[in-house]
């Protein structure tokens, strides 16, 4: 047997063991895929066969695609990861801090420290969370009604910080405000801009915040394991008539599209075509900045 067909029992036996209705993967390295295989089905109350053009939901894999877009405004020196952002994005003029909650319910706010930057906005240590993730700053959403993320309204991103810019990690709503500051730098919308700088040099072209009538019948359902292990189907779709584009997990699209996107990267930053897509500096800097980041609690 060989590693094609190893690797396609893998699938098949998830699959046949519950793990999944059903998976695609593809391997890849600089040179291109390497493997691509699906098995199963697109949704547990579905017929159709999964394949490797199946469009999914990316979800937070949205997030690296658009931080490589304003890195491309950093080579050209547009944007200064080091400088405060307050200049282009007015809304982040003044960040505050939640603290907690009075007796009374009354959120507890104080300025930030210091002024959020490009590098903490992409590192995520901005000090946005999300409200999915964090019950304080759930209850701050729900007390000033605050609309869900995936509705993609602009007051959605008007949050409080939960620790000042540079001191830790938190896993939150930085990359959608990235995507506000591409918008703003380029004078495009965040669609618009991806369109031309990233997805079409790479051949992406079923990625995207908007899905035709076309690809949405080609995209797998959006499940949820339940406590006793069911999966079951749930309703999911990031709004098709945004405010803004969700630059943290709007984007939909296929495999072999992010497979594209992931070459470039192990490539130095060289599309298929050989087009540059990123300078391989700057390709080095995504790939350590993480690790460097000088934060208290990583995680």
């Amino acid at each position: 047997m060989d590693v094609t067909d190893r690797i396609d029992r893998i699938l098949e036996s998830l699959v046949e063991t519950g793990g999944a209705p059903g998976v695609v993967a593809v391997a890849l390295n600089e040179r291109g895929p390497t493997y691509q295989g699906a098995a199963g089905v697109k949704g547990v109350d579905r017929n159709e066969p999964m394949t490797v053009d199946t469009i999914f939901w990316y979800a937070s894999m949205t997030k690296a695609p658009v931080a490589a877009g304003a890195m491309q405004l950093v080579e050209q020196g547009r944007i200064a990861l080091d400088e405060p952002v307050r200049d282009i994005l007015p809304a982040l003029a003044a960040p505050r801090v939640l603290e907690g909650f009075a007796a009374d319910g009354t959120p507890k706010l104080r300025p930030a420290k210091r002024p959020i930057t490009a590098r903490h906005l992409l590192t995520h240590t901005a000090g946005f969370g999300y409200n999915w993730a964090n019950g304080d700053i759930l209850r701050y959403v729900q007390q000033n009604d605050l609309p869900d993320l995936i509705l993609c309204q602009k007051p959605s991103l008007h949050q409080p910080l939960l620790a000042d810019p540079g001191d830790q990690l938190e896993y939150g709503i930085s990359i959608d405000w990235v995507g506000q500051l591409i918008e703003a730098v380029s004078g495009q919308s965040l669609r618009d801009y991806l369109r031309a700088r990233l997805f079409d040099p790479l051949g992406m072209d079923d990625t995207d915040f908007i899905q035709t009538d076309a690809q949405r019948r080609r995209r797998a359902t959006v499940h949820q394991k339940l406590p006793d292990g069911a999966i079951v189907a749930i309703e999911h779709e990031v709004a098709q008539t945004p405010e803004f584009f969700m630059g943290g997990g709007g984007l939909c699209g296929a495999p072999l599209d992010y497979a594209a996107f992931i070459q470039m990267m192990l490539s130095g930053g060289k599309a298929k075509s050989g087009e540059t897509v990123l300078e391989p500096e700057t390709v080095a800097l995504m790939a350590r900045t993480i690790a460097s980041a000088r934060c208290p609690r990583a995680y």
